[in-house]
Formats: C-alpha cells, sequence, structure tokens
C-alpha cells in the first residue's frame, strides 16, 4: 500500500496530539537552558574560588597609621609619678619611645630631669625633698608626712626571725598581721585557729609579722618581753620599723621577701590580721578540692570593686589628689585573704615594681593587677562581721572561712565549738 503525505490522519483527538507534542519541545528547550545556565555558574564559582586561593598566599602588610604610644604626661600626683618612673626603670624603651615618636622634651616639661632621676643615696633617711615634690606637703597630717619620707625605703633590721619555721614545707602558711602589744591575740591564736602541726593530716605553720614600737608614739618598753616571746614559741618575724597603719604596705613586703627566702615551698598562705577567726579545717577542706590553674592562680577573699581613694581628711583611708589619682584595683580588704604560693612568689618579684601605697589591701590589689590577676570574691570571708543572732551558733561558722572581728577569748570559744565532734548541724 503507497502512502500519501497529504493524506488526512483518521485519530479523532489530533488538535490534542499536536499541542502535546509542542508543550513537549518547550520543556526540552527550558531544560536545556537550565541546564547551561548551572553550567555557567558553576564555571564562575570555580574561576572565583581559585582566584581567592591564590590571593591568600599573598602576604599582606598593614602599616599602623597612628604611633602606638601615646603623647606622654607626667602626672601631677605624686605617687603616680614615682609609679611612672618606676615602670620606666624597669622598661626604659617605654619613654624612649615616647620622647622619640610622640613628642620632645621641651614639650614636656620637667621630663629630662624626671628622666635623668636618681634616688637618695640612701632611701632610708628621711627624704627632705618630699616637701618640694608634694605642692601641699605642709597641710597634709602628720601620718602621711612621715610616710612619705621614708617610702623608699625597704631595708630594716630583723629584730627577731623565725628561720626553722618551714624547715618542713607547710601546707597551709598562717602570716598574721600583730603589734607588740598584742600578746593576748598571739596565744589566743596559738591555742586555737593558729596552731602549728599537723591538721586534718595537713601540715600547717603560724608567724606572727611585728614592727616595731616608737617612744613617740608613747608606747612602753615591750622589745624584752617580745624577745621572750620570740625565743619561746619561735613564730615571731620583728623588723626594726616604726609599726603604723600606713606601714602595714611596708610590712607586706617584708613578709614576701622573707616568704621568698625561707618558706617558697608553702604550698599556700593566708594573710590575716591579729583579730579574726580563721576556720583553718574548712580552709584546708577547700584547698584539697583544687587543683591546675584554679590551685596556681588562687587569691580569694572579701573583695572590693569599683572603689577609689577617700577625699574626707576625718577618714581613716583618706588619700589626698596631690598623693594619689585614678580608681583602685579590685583588691580583698577586711581581715584576710586566702592565696596560693605560687601567687606569693610572683606577689614578691612584681612589689619590687611598685611603689609603697600607704593602704596596705590596695596596694596589694596593684601588684595583682600588675601581674594580670584578679582576685576572687569568697562568701565565706565575712570581714563586716555575720548577723548578731548567728554570733553565738556554732554551726553558723562551720561553713565560713574568716570573721572579723573577734576578741582572743571568742577565737578560744568558737575554736571549741567547731572542734567537737559530737557537733552536728
Amino acid at each position: 500500500m503507497e502512502l500519501s503525505i497529504d493524506q488526512p490522519c483518521s485519530c479523532p483527538s489530533c488538535g490534542n496530539c499536536i499541542l502535546s507534542m509542542q508543550a513537549s519541545r518547550k520543556k526540552r528547550k527550558v531544560l536545556g537552558l537550565m541546564m547551561m545556565i548551572n553550567f555557567l555558574i558553576y564555571i564562575l564559582v570555580e574561576v572565583t574560588r581559585s582566584y581567592g586561593q591564590g590571593k591568600s598566599n599573598i602576604i599582606e602588610r598593614h602599616l599602623p597609621t597612628n604611633n602606638f604610644w601615646k603623647k606622654f604626661q607626667l602626672s601631677e600626683a605624686f605617687w603616680n609619678r614615682e609609679q611612672q618612673h618606676l615602670d620606666h626603670v624597669h622598661n626604659p624603651l617605654i619613654v624612649s619611645a615616647l620622647t622619640t615618636t610622640n613628642s620632645t622634651l621641651q614639650e614636656v616639661p620637667q621630663l629630662s630631669d624626671w628622666l635623668n632621676y636618681t634616688s637618695r643615696t640612701d632611701p632610708c633617711k628621711a627624704d627632705i625633698g618630699m616637701t618640694l615634690q608634694i605642692k601641699d606637703y605642709n597641710s597634709l597630717p602628720q601620718r602621711f608626712k612621715d610616710f612619705l619620707l621614708y617610702m623608699r625605703c625597704r631595708s630594716y633590721r630583723m629584730l627577731a626571725d623565725a628561720p626553722a619555721a618551714c624547715s618542713e614545707p607547710p601546707f597551709l602558711l598562717l602570716a598574721i598581721k600583730s603589734m607588740a602589744p598584742h600578746f593576748d591575740r598571739r596565744q589566743a591564736i596559738r591555742q586555737s585557729w593558729g596552731r602549728t602541726g599537723i591538721l586534718d593530716n595537713r601540715r600547717v605553720v603560724t608567724i606572727f609579722l611585728l614592727g616595731n614600737t616608737d617612744a613617740s608614739d608613747h608606747f612602753p618598753d615591750l622589745s624584752a618581753m617580745v624577745k621572750h616571746e620570740a625565743q619561746l614559741h619561735g613564730d615571731i618575724l620583728q623588723w626594726d620599723y616604726r609599726d603604723t597603719f600606713f606601714n602595714l604596705t611596708l610590712k607586706e613586703v617584708l613578709f614576701l621577701e622573707w616568704m621568698g627566702k625561707h618558706c617558697s615551698s608553702a604550698q599556700y598562705i593566708f594573710k590575716g590580721d591579729d583579730d579574726v577567726f580563721v576556720n583553718t579545717r574548712h580552709i584546708l577542706k577547700y584547698l584539697d578540692k583544687l587543683s591546675g590553674t584554679a590551685a596556681r592562680d588562687l587569691f580569694i577573699g572579701d573583695v572590693i570593686t569599683n572603689a577609689g581613694p577617700h577625699r574626707d581628711k576625718k577618714l581613716k583611708y583618706y588619700i589626698p589628689e596631690s598623693v594619689f589619682t585614678g580608681p583602685y584595683p579590685p583588691y580583698a580588704g577586711g581581715g584576710g585573704y586566702l592565696y596560693s604560693g605560687n601567687v606569693g612568689l610572683r606577689l614578691r618579684n612584681v612589689s619590687r615594681h611598685i611603689s609603697l601605697y600607704p593602704i596596705d589591701d590596695v596596694y596589694t590589689g596593684m601588684c595583682l593587677k600588675k601581674l594580670g590577676l584578679v582576685p576572687e570574691k569568697h562568701k565565706g570571708f565575712r570581714t563586716f562581721n555575720i548577723e548578731e543572732k548567728y554570733r553565738d551558733s556554732a554551726c553558723a561558722y562551720q561553713s565560713l572561712m574568716l570573721v572579723h572581728p573577734r576578741s582572743p577569748q571568742e577565737m578560744i570559744q568558737i575554736w571549741e565549738w567547731i572542734s567537737n565532734p559530737g557537733l552536728n548541724c
């Protein structure tokens, strides 16, 4: 049979077939177009990535637009200026950079004299030059004048030493700030929370830190009694300097030097006053749980933050603007704080580069800041006492580390309470 091209289709739905074929052709065209677009996108991504990888191998150098050291200016406050000088002495590159990159000597008043500053031949003699370095020196309270005249002296003769106190390395060294007349406080501590020996399988050693009484302060001569006490107990460190509130910082740095020489193996150190109660057992339990960085960098207490100098002359902690300006770093205040032996050695080293400040707790905070350490607040340090209704409760002291203040009689009583094996809280 011969087919004719012009022969009509016999399918009853011929029109639908034609439409279906046309739609199929359109789908194939769209699919092809999408495949081509995807291929182009792939090529573009690969080219961009290859370009980026090649560019990443190129070392780019970014040059600073400003000087690293900002324009140097001497502080008008005496202590700040002293510290600026110490910073220069221990890092002369700082001021060298400041004076060569940002300013000339003529642009900074008295900078040339300051850079060439040399301390007195004997820093332990009264520095009369202080009267010229502090503009309102003559109007300062006498305690400030006394402190400033000798603030550069750190070398004092020892009247009593205890070199054998750490013949066996202590786990916990209790370093207690005391004064010559406080015989009863020291004895109460020896009989209670500060008893030297083995406690809960840990070696605890107690030493007392004293200065000397001065006739100008109208103290009776107690030197013979203190000498006898030192010989009897072997736990007295006494230096021949005037024992005053502002010299507590001196007591701090002298102890750190002694510790570094005679007791550097102490694992932990509690530094506190002689009018506090310390729960030594609770401290030992706390320390036994520490390890690693927490143990190495330990420094805890009742930490004070966002504080600054008091400007009211009537206050005990008054600091004039001519002596110090600026905020205080975080510091542990009150009756005591606890830190590791490792931190103690670091404090000893950095304290040599920090000018003495008349408030010892703040000074320690300054040293910690220089070390890049932040003291940690611990709720177990109650430096402002506890609620009166709990003061006669033995159980109130079980979970605390320190309570301030407490009398010698209270120390002994509280220690007996918490040492009772039958105590059930």
